[in-house]
């Protein structure tokens, strides 16, 4: 095939690609050919003018025939490509003697694409996942979010369930790492399989929408079980054991509708994949207790900020923008004076501010966007990040008590919790706390304008909200440590000179946003394995390979790849 790169056309003339792709190549209009648009993306350095910039793959009748097209095209940005196709893209089927016992431990993507590929190829694994399916999951995390429940649901909530925490969020799937193999083609062409919009196979910042992605990813449950494999909701992993014949022993508790309390039971596997998530906190306990090795490693933390989409867009696509284009994402940077990076992250166009606690007493943040990104309003966390050292030393400083703690007296610091591999629960766990006892149990917001004035003022003048949970005007400064709320008040005013009104005293933040990426990472040797268990596969974002919904369940993948070459195809 043809690859034609830096094609622009206007936003109202993109129905004009096939003729430019056909004149570039001197195509006659009966002339056969298949144009795929494999990237589109927005050109707006000269805004209001604005372009989209296509690259496509043009299929011909055959190489002969391409080569003798392209030898005579107009243009520079051309050249004859091999497609990558992903190699498991048709799984292999393993004879049924070779196949091997597997319960992978989470339903986000990493577990999903993980048993999906072994399911095609004939393994029948085992999904254990805490929390319920994703419609029932809904229904349960609205509750939370009107009032009516008063604590989050402790294994369904925004972090647990299926789909993981990626399915109430804005469903992006846009990911730096690098795609060789073809997984990242596969992940998005299963996603399209499930009910995605199409357009996700080309847009530069493909993203599905929680209402969209509900659907997905109960279509891809549903194919693993059709295959052979099972899903067990309502049941989580409270221990595990390696037997002396190097299977494992798996401790689950299972809870039915309408009890109490969970029945006990046991498993045995002969791999255990691990793709528990980066909120599965009493898993990493578990885990350090059964002497599983794995390092601190750094992650990061802040506030929310919303503005109206329209203050984005306008900076974004220029004043008085002829077109009618999609709701601007951002992505801001800031240096500070001590070396440390201040930086948007998990930005939503359209978007809601959600409360995304899993734990009674603790309050975390996140945002979400539906898939036509029409609330109104624009929001990103802006957050710092910190290294495990920081995290020591926030621990152990007791002048970094924060306000809110010492008020309420819930923050103590755990014995050892400064050198213990899991200091980075304890941390976030504080912040969680502090947001908590801030917000007395609801999310605290604050103008950016108080923020600055260290009040906590009235919301009233600000941007109006668009929140997911209920909410009260709070003192944020009081929830993070001094040097990680400055920072996030510089960052903001320097991206001022980026995008006009970002620094805005209007603008909203909401606390707090603790869970950008696991505390922890699962250390892994060449095969997918525990440096320390063999047979056990530490896998995706909350094990420390990922860090969002495609690099996630590209890991995925690589664990089952894994696991299937281990047996004799």
């Amino acid at each position: 095939m043809i690859r034609i790169t830096q094609l622009k056309l206007n936003p109202d003339s993109s129905a004009d690609l096939e003729k430019m792709v056909r004149d570039m190549l001197r195509l006659g209009e009966k002339d056969p050919c298949t144009i795929e648009i494999v990237r589109q993306s927005v050109d707006a350095r000269r805004r209001p003018e604005l372009y989209y910039v296509y690259t496509v793959h043009v299929t011909l009748k055959d190489e002969k025939t391409e080569r003798r097209i392209l030898k005579h095209a107009r243009g520079r940005n051309l050249e004859v490509v091999r497609p990558v196709t992903y190699r498991y893209a048709e799984a292999p089927r393993i004879a049924l003697e070779n196949r091997k016992s597997v319960v992978i431990v989470g339903t986000g993507p990493a577990g999903l694409f993980c048993g999906l590929l072994l399911a095609r190829a004939g393994y029948a694994p085992v999904l254990i996942e805490r929390g319920e399916r994703a419609k029932d999951r809904t229904r349960t995390v609205q509750r939370y979010w009107d009032g009516v429940s008063a604590d989050p649901a402790p294994d369904s909530n925004v972090q647990f369930g299926e789909g993981g925490a990626g399915t109430f969020s804005d469903g992006k799937l846009n990911t730096g790492i690098k795609d060789p193999e073809g997984r990242i083609r596969f992940i998005l062409q299963t996603f399209v399989e499930a009910g995605a919009d199409p357009d996700i196979l080309y847009s530069y910042k493909p993203h599905v929408g929680t209402d969209v992605l509900t659907g997905v990813v109960t279509h891809i449950t549903d194919e693993i079980c059709e295959r052979g494999g099972e899903v067990r909701f309502c049941t989580r992993l409270t221990d595990l054991e390696r037997r002396e014949d190097g299977t494992w022993d798996l401790t689950l508790e299972m809870r039915s509708p309408g009890t109490d309390s969970p029945d006990e039971y046991h498993m045995t596997a002969s791999n255990v994949v691990l793709a528990i998530g980066h909120s599965a906190r009493d898993t990493f306990y578990m885990l350090r207790d059964r002497g599983i090795h794995m390092t601190p490693k750094a992650f990061a933390v802040g506030l929310r900020i919303q503005h109206p989409q329209e203050l984005i867009d306008r900076a974004m696509y220029g004043e008085n923008c002829p077109y009618d284009m999609s709701p601007s994402p951002y992505k801001l940077t800031h240096r500070l004076p001590d070396g440390r990076g201040v930086y948007s992250f998990c930005m939503c166009p359209g978007g809601y501010v959600v409360n995304a606690s899993s734990e009674k007493g603790m309050l975390a943040v996140n945002g979400m966007s539906l898939r036509s990104r029409a609330s109104g309003n624009a929001n990103s966390a802006i957050v710092v990040t910190v290294s495990p050292e920081e995290i020591a030393s926030f621990l152990k400083d007791p002048r970094q008590e924060y306000e809110a703690g010492i008020r309420t007296g819930e923050m103590p610091v755990p014995a050892g919790a400064a050198g213990d591999v899991l200091a980075g629960v304890e941390f976030q766990r504080r912040l969680e706390k502090a947001a908590w006892s801030a917000g007395e149990g609801r999310i605290p917001v604050q103008t950016f304008g108080n923020f600055r004035l260290r009040q906590a003022g009235s919301i009233d003048d600000g941007f109006e909200p668009r929140i997911r949970g209920l909410y009260k005007s709070a003192e944020l400064r009081h929830i993070l440590p001094e040097s990680i709320s400055s920072g996030i008040e510089e960052g903001i005013l320097a991206w001022d000179r980026q995008i006009r009104g970002f620094a805005d005293p209007r603008a909203l933040l909401a606390g707090v946003e603790s869970r950008t990426s696991s505390p922890v990472r699962l250390e892994r040797g060449n095969l997918c394995q525990s440096v320390s268990h063999p047979g056990l596969y530490p896998c995706g974002e909350g094990a420390g390979y990922a860090g969002g919904i495609t690099s996630a369940a590209a890991d995925g993948l690589r664990v089952a790849e894994a696991i299937l070459s281990e047996s004799d195809c």
